[in-house]
């Protein structure tokens, strides 16, 4: 990814303050966009794009504090930075503890304070990376008849075809036909590579139903 493809969004009523970190932020080729205050910020919101936000406690209106809340009730996952001439630790632990990328107080280095935006960015590539996975699979498992994902639920409980014929009350070649379809769909060419593609929380809830379906000793 391009760093220009990278957006650093600096919310500080400081001017003075602002003027530096853009100048800054530009200097290592990332976009930049600053606000005097996190309501300003709310107004130009949706967001695309990896970003990450560089944020001041203290703002006129919504605080910092009061944004970095918010964003959490409305789950959105943008990666925080605070920069701060007021901190505390009260308020600096409970920031990391809400998901905060780094606290820093004011004058920051620079070079500490850009890698911390750094790791920000990273955060959410890492995210977005997540989400299209997430999207793709269920795209993928969406393709699926409710047979085919019987089968697949079953192959991914570890079951064998002929267990999967019996728990099904089908033979064991449609099974295998079943199986076929449901590689083919899910763009794998191993059962190793269907449960990583699945990933553990799928897996366990195949295993869990399976375990549900199951009749009482």
């Amino acid at each position: 990814m391009s760093p220009s493809d990278l957006t650093v969004f600096v919310i500080d009523d400081d001017a003075a303050i602002r003027s530096s970190m853009e100048r800054l932020i530009r200097s290592v080729g990332w976009r930049v966009e600053s606000f005097a205050s996190a309501d300003a910020f709310l107004e130009r919101l949706p967001v695309a794009g990896t970003c990450c936000l560089l944020l001041d406690v203290q703002l006129p209106g919504t605080t910092g504090v009061a944004l970095q809340d918010l964003m959490c009730e409305q789950e959105w996952e943008l990666p925080v930075v605070f920069l701060t001439g007021q901190g505390d630790v009260p308020t600096c632990a409970a920031s990391m503890k809400k998901g905060a990328v780094d606290f820093l107080l004011k004058p920051v280095d620079d070079e500490l304070l850009i890698a911390a935006l750094r790791r920000g960015l990273e955060r959410d590539v890492a995210r977005r990376e997540r989400e299209a996975h997430r999207h793709g699979l269920q795209a993928h498992l969406d393709s699926l008849s409710p047979r085919e994902r019987q089968v697949m639920d079953g192959v991914l409980c570890g079951r064998l075809n002929k267990q999967i014929a019996s728990d099904m009350e089908i033979s064991e070649k449609t099974v295998k036909v079943h199986r076929g379809r449901v590689m083919e769909k899910m763009g794998v060419r191993s059962v190793a590579e269907l449960v990583s593609l699945c990933g553990a929380d799928l897996v366990a809830r195949a295993s869990a139903a399976k375990r549900e379906s199951a009749p009482a000793d």
